[in-house]
């Protein structure tokens, strides 16, 4: 664990549910599956999680006693306005106060063609950008009206 404190809290093991967040080998995760196993002779019940990285979409997975703590990452959601987007990719986005962000790169795939074919259409976009652990990626996209 480098410096994740101030950006994961800690919670027990067991409270953390299907559709929850948590932090596995220092990637932020949504825990897509859990399970319990029964109490064994040293009395402790164990949580098997299935969790995707969020950034990654890799499948990862803990094993742990289901009194013991795992980081939960704190993940924020958030919608800016599409301004620009420059030649070599990188979004201009227009933050709340009226400055602008422009240090995200334009998705790869699928999702990053179809903000390039909507804004080249000329149509008003919000982009919603998911950040997590210092890390920050737009994730999804709607017409402004």
């Amino acid at each position: 664990m480098s410096n994740v404190g101030s950006l994961s809290y800690p919670a027990q093991c067991s409270s953390i549910k299907k559709g929850g967040y948590v932090v596995i080998k220092e990637k932020p995760c949504k825990v897509v599956e859990t399970s319990t196993s029964k109490t064994g002779k040293h009395g402790h019940a164990k949580v098997h999680m299935v969790a995707i990285d969020i950034f990654t979409g890799k499948k990862l997975e803990e094993i742990c006693p289901s009194t013991h703590n795992l980081m939960v990452p704190n993940v924020a959601r958030t919608e800016y306005l599409l301004i620009d987007i420059s030649d070599d990719g990188f979004l201009s986005l227009l933050l709340p106060d009226g400055s602008t962000k422009e240090d995200l790169k334009l998705p790869s795939g699928d999702l990053g063609e179809k903000i390039q074919a909507a804004f080249d259409e000329g149509k008003e976009l919000m982009i919603c950008v998911l950040a997590a652990m210092g890390m920050e990626e737009a994730k999804s996209f709607k017409e402004a009206n």
